[in-house]
């Protein structure tokens, strides 16, 4: 099923046209739904991931926009197959894009709960966020440990702010968590405590993941070999899956391993007492850290991974192949560490 976002400033003279392309490009697709948000201020359009009005999202993400493309109110101009630009995407466009969604599915409520609530996990360029967050994302992906606050600052310092302030920022945000002593509890992949998933990154660390969907993510994110080791829950029968960082075939041991992705509904365990100004207007609805992460994991067998699930019934799951599992992982955390523009 696709789901489409039409985001747009008030008054838009684009949203029409837009809408009346889409409704063409929308012959085959008959179960897609569609919604609209009007946007106001930068911070929405930073939090919804609107890059200029009008913008579509397509099962989250804003499939027209190029890479490191930052947040913007402005009117968008879109280039046609012929060259010249418009106010909307192309009818021929459109369809290329809903046809290549439609064939090739990231289920909507698994990348959202992953990834950050279907907004995705790339950081804005501005306030500093992208820096702070990639300097994050390199420091246990070199050293299996967190940044000091030095290197924070020092990532920060060029857009005038503290590394403070933008990890704040990026923690209302769900691009990671911090405790209630503002160190790193999370830094998606990665997590700075122990857990089931042990990542070994070629001619680097030993890390942690989140959860079976992050340690997929990582050699893709990273351009590096990784083999992760985890264990089953319930029975602790381990599982182990050799990525390769080229895209190559991925060995899964045993064969027969699947990943069950599970969440919970739960309140914010992870989230301050207060949010300043700064941050409370980016705060995003679901927080990875609590609703999915302890329910994401490998299991040798379908069989196992449903048994699972029967005797947990509060915690809604899905048991992904192997496949699928994988492309998810590396939709969301491979974009992670592209250079900053």
């Amino acid at each position: 099923m696709l789901q489409l976002t039409v985001l747009t400033v008030p008054d838009c003279p684009n949203e029409a046209v837009l809408r009346e392309r889409l409704a063409q490009a929308l012959t085959g697709h008959p179960d897609a739904s569609i919604t609209h948000h009007v946007i106001d201020n930068g911070a929405d359009a930073v939090r919804l991931g609107m890059h200029g009005s009008p913008t579509l999202l397509v099962n989250g993400v804003d499939v027209f926009a190029a890479p490191n493309t930052p947040a913007s109110l402005s009117c968008r101009l879109y280039r046609d197959e012929s060259g010249p630009t418009g106010g909307a995407p192309s009818v021929a466009a459109l369809r290329e894009a809903l046809r290549h969604a439609a064939d090739n599915p990231i289920p909507a409520p698994l990348a959202q709960a992953a990834g950050r609530a279907g907004l995705g996990r790339v950081a804005p360029v501005e306030g500093g966020l992208r820096a702070v967050h990639q300097r994050v994302l390199r420091a246990f992906a070199h050293t299996g440990r967190p940044p000091t606050q030095s290197d924070l600052d020092e990532a920060a310092a060029p857009y005038g702010t503290t590394g403070a302030r933008v990890m704040a920022q990026l923690h209302a945000a769900d691009f990671l968590r911090l405790d209630s002593s503002g160190a790193i509890s999370a830094a998606y992949p990665f997590s700075p405590a122990p857990t089931p998933h042990r990542v070994r990154i070629s001619s680097g660390p030993q890390v942690y993941s989140m959860c079976a969907i992050d340690a997929l993510g990582i050699a893709a994110m990273l351009g590096k070999d990784v083999t992760i080791r985890s264990a089953e829950p319930g029975t602790g029968r381990p599982i182990t899956v050799t990525v390769p960082a080229d895209g190559g075939a991925v060995a899964w041991e045993p064969a027969s391993a699947v990943v069950l992705y599970g969440q919970q509904q739960a309140g914010c365990g992870t989230c301050p007492p207060e949010l300043d100004a700064d941050t409370a207007d980016v705060a995003v609805p679901s927080v990875a850290a609590d609703v999915c992460c302890g329910y994401i994991n490998f299991f040798t067998s379908s069989d196992a991974a449903d048994a699972w699930a029967k005797s947990h019934p509060a915690v809604a799951g899905q048991v992904l192949a192997q496949r699928e599992a994988l492309e998810i992982g590396v939709h969301i955390f491979g974009p992670l560490l592209q250079p900053l523009p």
